[in-house]
């Protein structure tokens, strides 16, 4: 008989974590990707971004040598992210009760059942954790900033820690006047407007990312519409309404702003607040200017106290497992923390506009 796995064990709780597959989510993983460099072995995490130079290399006389170049300045900072820290709990009543989907098998034990639990309950909370960082991706890309209200209980909110990724003032919004959708609105100019505050600092302009009030009302749109339409013979693009693998999220093509071919998308996912209303990660009437990768998504590391162990242990990670026993009441508890913090790669490397439709 196989050995059965020892769920309170951090290092096998850590490798059943790394070996389950992240839930899609299309902000994150499009633009705010994590690479090996972002995950930190302490609890804080360096932010370090800097405006591109677009300065000309000087041309050097004969038998001059080289010309010196000053170094570009460029920002550092450091924070502490806030803690996401899900847990549930498993009593001896969830042993005897039958899950969602599952088969009663008369030879199932208790231990069985109960790692069919914990693995699932590591899904499900790995899921939350997944649905926040989408949010705080959509916050920092909507605001150049986020706000991570903490909560010391599931209703008692506690202290709001605040990051933003400019000095005084962010250079990230532009005002739509008139609306897209108004009768002299013009799209066109705009959106090539959005994406010269790119071009002219040496970034990339690549994506058009529209609330979902925006991508209804730019299909009506004259203008987009004739040069859509494959007789006119002027064809700066097609819309062809594309699912992605992102619920939520269509492509819908190609167009032409002024030179700058933009991949136009609608995102229409959707978060449940902590009001239990649902809100749009990307605002209705919103649109955005960027190109993937304009942001990274950095997790400083947990210290915890492993089960069986009375000294603090500190795990890398993007989410640490960590099981406790309640002895006295009969329950174990699984946890799932997370210390991330979504910040720019450089200064300002997305352009919102809101409220770009009526």
């Amino acid at each position: 008989m196989a050995g059965e796995i020892n769920f309170f064990d951090t290092y096998a709780l850590l490798a059943i974590n790394e070996q389950i597959a992240p839930q899609q989510r299309f902000l994150k993983d499009r633009y705010f990707p994590t690479e090996a460099g972002d995950i930190f072995t302490t609890s804080k995490v360096l932010t370090e971004f800097r405006d591109r130079d677009r300065k000309l290399a000087a041309f050097v006389a004969p038998r001059i040598g080289d010309i010196p170049v000053d170094r570009i300045g460029y920002a550092v900072h450091e924070y502490e992210p806030a803690r996401i820290a899900p847990s549930r709990l498993l009593t001896l009543d969830d042993l005897k009760k039958r899950g969602f989907g599952e088969a009663l098998y008369v030879n199932s034990t208790e231990a069985q059942r109960a790692a069919r639990l914990i693995q699932d309950d590591m899904i499900e909370l790995r899921d939350y954790i997944t649905a926040r960082l989408e949010w705080m991706c959509a916050q920092v890309m909507v605001n150049n900033a986020c706000t991570m209200q903490t909560y010391v209980d599931a209703a008692t909110q506690g202290v709001a820690q605040y990051v933003q990724f400019y000095d005084v003032s962010s250079d990230h919004t532009y005002t739509v006047n008139p609306k897209w959708n108004a009768s002299n609105g013009d799209i066109f100019k705009d959106v090539k407007a959005m994406a010269r505050k790119l071009s002219k600092r040496g970034l990339p302009a690549a994506d058009l990312i529209l609330g979902t009030d925006t991508a209804d009302a730019i299909i009506k749109i004259d203008d987009v519409r004739q040069l859509l339409a494959k007789t006119s013979g002027i064809i700066t693009g097609e819309i062809e309404q594309e699912l992605s693998p992102y619920n939520g999220v269509a492509y819908m093509g190609t167009l032409n702003f002024g030179g700058f071919r933009l991949n136009v998308i609608s995102c229409d996912e959707t978060y449940i607040d902590d009001s239990g209303n649902e809100q749009s990660y990307i605002p209705a009437k919103g649109a955005i200017v960027t190109a993937p990768r304009c942001g990274r998504l950095m997790y400083g590391a947990v210290t915890q106290i492993d089960y069986g162990s009375d000294v603090p242990t500190t795990h890398t990670g993007e989410t640490v497992p960590k099981i406790s026993v309640d002895q006295e009441n009969d329950t174990r508890k699984l946890r799932i923390e997370c210390r991330p913090l979504a910040a720019p790669r450089t200064y300002c490397p997305y352009i919102y506009a809101a409220n770009a439709v009526n």
